[in-house]
């Protein structure tokens, strides 16, 4: 990229489309403007790339981001630019998804560009005031999820606030890529800056009834789950165990409910390109949707009674045998066999356990590479993904500090009485404070 990007002359090409006044409830009431932001060079258009079968496995979601920069924060017109640089490699993000002939969503590279909207705070307002961790009060308005018009694949958002600190949100379309593939995109568009950045300058729904948090959770207490469950399994297995148990005391008293947990597993390690060649290494740059949602159910009472231990040796062992390079085969030709009926993981609906069921979903976000979404201003003080999905199911996303040290910061979307079971949990789930945020 340093060869094709070398021109520090450049200026992205942007097309406005439109301007507007937004109440942001206390955040904003500033002036926000949306350009369309273009790819810097001529790429592929018109023709339409097929979702794999594992994509096809997404229902429409979107999945935001953001990352909080304290003073001097990355500008509007550098993000702008290094944006436009990145969308030509990445030139499938700049598309949007429509449906072929059989009513199946695919994706057309139209070159149309991402929205890009700039956004200021509330006269006054600094980034420290802004309650991080209440997420249905500041970040809603932080991520551009209720602007990214229908059919695009990315869209964001920069909001600026008064101690010269702002916020980057950015929400994309999850069919068209899983985590690990934004993660490349978030990690190569700094990257596009650094070749041409000058100095910085001197200092309804169901989802309606969940609510959404982000806690933090010390790494010393991190490390005492992993005591607690003994060798031979790993933090985010004692981690899925503990909410897990935290689930069956959150779910009826007043009837014997199951409790469904369900993890997102990565297969970019798990297949096999022969078996002379054993796991894949070109598979870990695929872009795309390379998941599967293996889940238990279990009892309340049972889970009361179990230990922290058996817990997570039950999570090791459906989590074990879904992470094989025989189950995603499989999983790829059961997609095939029901197109173009649409498919979706059990584990969404409660598993085994039916509708019934209190169904949590674990997605562990720790490659997001926080320390390297550094457009030349510094790395941001904090990250956090933002998934309000429109499902009965929980979804908790754990992932590092931005501060490095070994903490995780987990986002969560549950029903409020398992926010208050965390909450009550005295040892793992902290209250995000914002001193803690912007030390």
């Amino acid at each position: 990229m340093a060869s094709t990007f070398s021109n520090p002359a450049y200026r992205p090409k942007v097309r406005p489309t439109g301007t507007k006044l937004n109440e942001l409830n206390g955040h904003g009431g500033g002036h926000e403007v949306t350009v369309t932001v273009a790819p810097a060079l001529p790429v592929q258009q018109g023709h339409r790339l097929e979702l794999s079968n594992l994509d096809l496995l997404l229902p429409p979601l979107d999945v935001s981001l953001f990352f909080c920069y304290l003073q001097p924060a990355p500008t509007a017109a550098a993000l702008k630019e290094a944006l436009a640089k990145t969308l030509v490699p990445y030139y499938p993000l700049a598309g949007e998804v429509v449906a072929n002939a059989d009513g199946e969503p695919e994706l057309l590279c139209s070159g149309r560009g991402v929205d890009f909207t700039v956004a200021n705070a509330a006269a006054g307002v600094e980034l420290r005031e802004v309650r991080i961790g209440a997420v249905d009060e500041s970040v809603e308005r932080l991520v551009p999820a209720n602007a990214k018009k229908p059919g695009s694949v990315v869209a964001v958002k920069v909001t600026k606030f008064a101690c010269g600190g702002a916020v980057v949100g950015c929400t994309f379309d999850h069919r068209v890529c899983d985590a690990y593939s934004f993660n490349m995109f978030l990690v190569a568009w700094p990257a596009a800056a650094h070749h041409s950045l000058a100095a910085p300058p001197p200092p309804p729904s169901v989802a309606a009834t969940a609510v959404n948090r982000i806690y933090r959770i010390a790494a010393a207490d991190v490390a005492a789950l992993k005591a607690a469950v003994g060798p031979g399994r790993t933090k985010m297995e004692a981690f899925t165990a503990h909410l897990w148990k935290l689930c069956s005391m959150a779910a009826s008293p007043r009837r014997s409910q199951q409790c469904c947990m369900g993890v997102v597993v990565d297969g970019r390690t798990r297949i096999v390109v022969s078996p002379n060649d054993g796991a894949s290494t070109t598979m870990r740059s695929y872009f795309g949707n390379v998941l599967t949602i293996p889940y238990g159910v279990l009892g309340t009472e049972e889970l009361r009674r179990m230990e922290l231990a058996e817990v997570a040796g039950d999570v090791h062992r459906w989590v074990a045998e879904a992470a094989t390079d025989d189950h995603f085969r499989g999983l790829v030709d059961w997609v095939e066999a029901l197109r173009p009926k649409p498919a979706a993981a059990r584990a969404y609906l409660g598993g085994t356990g039916g509708s019934d069921a209190m169904a949590c979903i674990v997605s562990s976000g720790m490659r997001l590479a926080v320390g390297e979404v550094d457009f030349g201003w510094g790395t941001p003080a904090f990250a956090s993904y933002h998934f309000p999905w429109p499902a009965d199911a929980g979804y908790v996303m754990p992932m590092p500090s931005a501060r490095g040290d070994g903490d995780w910061v987990v986002y969560v979307h549950v029903a409020p009485e398992l926010a208050k079971a965390m909450e009550e949990e005295p040892t793992v789930f902290r209250v995000l404070e914002n001193s803690y945020v912007f030390q």
